[in-house]
């Protein structure tokens, strides 16, 4: 994606793996493994190599790990963008994996997990995701579990690296102040040796099953304020309708001028937070609501989302309104891209995802054809796959719960 009056350029290497294709017995191993590259390769051969060579030109170098996505991305002044490549190729396609550094990292994540567990807010989406797709690998902690963290090996790390990151499963993007041709050239003089190789097929994840158990769990905790997450499965990112979605999710909680804000924090002064937020997969997803709130407040905060959430499924909304969301929603996009980071990801998920990249002008027209009936039948899907919950507090039952949920 050229931007030739940028001053930067941003490279990332994406791959289709994430904890959905984990193993119950190796769970958080995605995300392990994104930890380790970082400790270095055959060029760049400790964690500090690494570190320098791209900090040593002021630029900055970071991954993140999801359920079917592994991301490893750098941003640097665009006459260094040479460098980025060498080493972003270097720790992905060649990483040393010493068992001593596998050892010490070991323990690093296990902090990281207990610091996501300490976190009220973060316990109640470990829990919601678990509601929401029990007995799946979808539902569970990305970073995964410290029993099965403690026993990741050197061996593991380079099984997983060779089963995953592979070319049919690989997507380098690159944007900022280059040259098509350029970025073309010096992605595949490192990735042509690598590509080459023979390689076994890898296991498709297992799909999506309907929602069982029970609809709601309550964590008991000493705090504060209350964490509550509630919703409802939702189309996946390849579904056509999902762009009804988003903007049903501007219109329920995003910003302050959606109506859970207006009602619920503005007009009843029950919550601090409130927001809705949606998270598609490949052949599901979720629209869910989450709440921030003294306790005393929390079921009948939660009554009063479920509320603002069905009047969307039984009155459409007005030509204002939709309006307000459709536009709301696609300046946001436009604004999110205008950063090299920001389009680099924006370009490289989809055609690591979906095998196609969408112009933004494109989004904008399918965005600007959603009609209120649209919104109407997206927000009838959500209550008709049944609503589920987590809840974080110091509750001694989950009745008050469970009656606001129904």
């Amino acid at each position: 994606m050229p931007l030739p009056d940028r001053a930067s350029v941003a490279v990332s290497m994406m791959v289709a793996v994430g904890s959905r294709y984990e193993p119950h017995s190796e769970s958080g191993i995605s995300h392990f493994v994104e930890h380790m590259v970082f400790k270095g390769g055959g060029r760049y051969p400790t964690a500090r190599a690494v570190s320098e060579a791209i900090e040593g030109v002021g630029g900055v170098l970071n991954a993140a790990t999801d359920r079917e996505a592994t991301m490893f991305w750098t941003r640097v002044p665009a006459r260094h963008v040479g460098l980025a490549v060498s080493v972003l190729s270097d720790i992905v396609l060649r990483p040393v994996l010493d068992p001593g550094e596998v050892a010490k990292e070991r323990l690093v994540v296990i902090e990281e997990l207990r610091m996501y567990h300490d976190n009220p807010q973060e316990s109640a989406q470990i829990l919601f995701d678990e509601v929401m797709w029990p007995d799946h690998p979808i539902g569970l902690d990305v970073a995964g579990r410290e029993e099965t963290v403690r026993g990741f090996t050197d061996a593991q790390c380079r099984t997983h690296l060779d089963a995953h990151v592979r070319p049919d499963s690989l997507v380098v993007s690159v944007a900022g102040a280059i040259e098509p041709a350029i970025a073309r050239e010096l992605v595949g003089a490192e990735l042509e040796d690598w590509a080459s190789r023979a390689r076994r097929d890898r296991e498709a994840p297992a799909p999506a099953t309907p929602a069982s158990g029970p609809p709601l769990r309550v964590q008991r905790r000493t705090v504060e304020q209350a964490s509550v997450l509630l919703g409802g499965r939702t189309g996946s990112y390849l579904d056509p309708e999902r762009y009804a979605g988003d903007v049903l999710n501007v219109v329920l909680g995003e910003g302050m001028s959606s109506r859970l804000f207006l009602e619920l924090r503005e007009h009843r002064a029950l919550v601090y937070d409130v927001h809705s937020f949606v998270s598609r997969l490949s052949d599901t997803g979720v629209l869910g609501i989450g709440l921030g709130c003294d306790p005393r407040h929390a079921a009948t905060a939660m009554r009063a989302a479920v509320a603002e959430l069905r009047l969307l499924a039984e009155r459409p909304v007005d030509d204002t309104e939709l309006t307000k969301a459709r536009e709301y929603a696609k300046g946001r996009l436009l604004l999110q891209l205008e950063g090299t980071s920001a389009l680099c990801e924006y370009a490289g998920q989809q055609q690591l995802l979906t095998g196609r990249i969408l112009e933004p002008a494109e989004v904008v027209a399918r965005v600007d054809a959603v009609t209120a009936d649209d919104v109407l039948r997206s927000a009838r899907r959500v209550l008709d796959s049944g609503l589920r919950a987590a809840v974080v507090g110091p509750f001694r039952g989950a009745a008050r719960f469970e009656a606001a949920l129904s």
